[in-house]
């Protein structure tokens, strides 16, 4: 049962609305463009916010879905947030789209409003926080992702060690943006 649920919360992951939807409307492909990054705040910048929303919910949707499948499929919670993990690899990733994808931080807050929906209003504060005082979407992640993944992994401590994949891979994955960010080049809304 979790390998099927995990092979199948990737290939949902794989699905990238930023993509689909430019191809759609007509827009420029998100990861060849503005940022090159398959996400909400690229879709932004070259389609506008419509298409930004739909992507956003989409992303967090993908991330929400397989958990709560997952759940009543029986799991347990670290169960359910490796399955979630698959998800965020399928964004990161996608099968669809020769594995060119997103940062994976709208679909691991979906994952975490199905594992522990308080850590992830936290993690959306904090990251709506971060943006609004420094008009810097990357910044916002990697502060919003490693202080509030450890909220869940300590309220539900068998999360620990998928929490901290999870971190490492939203960080790693944004390595272009620290490096931009040391520099003084990262891109302000």
């Amino acid at each position: 049962m979790f390998w099927s649920l995990a092979l199948l919360a990737y290939l949902l992951g794989s699905l990238s609305f930023a993509i689909v939807l430019s191809r759609l409307n007509g827009s420029p492909d998100p990861r060849s463009s503005g940022s090159g990054n398959a996400g909400a705040t690229n879709m932004l910048r070259l389609a506008g916010r419509r298409l930004a929303i739909l992507t956003l919910l989409g992303d967090l949707c993908k991330g929400l879905l397989p958990v709560l499948v997952a759940r009543q499929a029986g799991l347990d919670l670290q169960d359910q947030a490796w399955i979630g993990i698959c998800a965020v690899l399928g964004h990161l990733f996608p099968l669809y789209f020769r594995f060119k994808g997103g940062k994976g931080v709208a679909t691991a807050a979906g994952m975490l409003m199905g594992l522990y929906w308080p850590a992830a209003l936290l993690a959306i504060a904090t990251w709506l926080l971060t943006l609004y005082l420094t008009r810097t979407s990357s910044l916002a992640a990697l502060i919003a992702t490693p202080l509030t993944l450890p909220l869940l992994a300590w309220r539900e401590p068998e999360a620990l060690l998928p929490m901290a994949v999870l971190t490492v891979m939203i960080v790693w994955r944004h390595r272009s943006n620290l490096r931009d960010l040391f520099a003084g080049r990262e891109r302000h809304f």
